[in-house]
């Protein structure tokens, strides 16, 4: 069997796996411990996030054609790739906060939502908070007037009513008692 035939099988996973991602990230992990590495595979795994260590020919036959092409000239080194085919600043949101900690981390450079971006883009692209965050906090924002509101009924409802208790009673006049006879 010839080497490219051997080799078909995984360029075709490559490709599989980049086809309609949303993002991909691309890392230099040399240095890593293999506690780092487990540990960075595990939250991009729960991210759901696919992460795959791949010689740079394999990468470079996988992304002919494609939007990721744009990565070949930074395919240097041993490289690693995040994809994410849901949430496009995952993989660079957490490799970046990664980085902090693991400092032989490197980004090297991504494609997210078809635009190439070099490693400083991909640090700003990881300080986007991810779209539940920002549904949450406009939730929340959505909800705080709605929330005082309630507050100030719930208050006025504690004390009796009292104030407008009061009010209704200095409006109506008071009645007269019948005459004894």
């Amino acid at each position: 069997m010839a080497k490219v035939e051997l080799k078909q099988p995984i360029v075709q996973a490559i490709a599989d796996d980049v086809k309609d991602a949303a993002s991909v990230v691309l890392v230099d992990y040399r240095g890593l411990t293999v506690a780092q590495d487990t540990e960075l595979r595990k939250q991009l795994r729960e991210a759901g996030i696919v992460y795959k260590v791949c010689k740079n020919t394999m990468m470079r036959r996988a992304f002919e054609g494609t939007e990721f092409a744009s990565l070949d000239e930074l395919l240097e080194g041993p490289s690693a790739i995040a994809i994410s085919k849901d949430d496009a600043t995952a993989p660079a949101r957490i490799l970046a906060k990664y980085a902090k900690t693991a400092k032989a981390l490197e980004l090297k450079a991504g494609v997210v939502e078809g635009e190439f971006y070099d490693a400083k883009a991909i640090e700003a692209i990881a300080s986007i908070p991810s779209r539940e965050e920002l549904l949450s906090k406009l939730l929340g924002s959505l909800q705080s007037p709605i929330t005082n509101l309630a507050r100030v009924l719930n208050q006025i409802a504690e004390q009796g009513g009292a104030p407008a208790a009061e009010a209704v009673a200095e409006e109506a006049p008071a009645e007269e008692a019948p005459a004894a006879e």
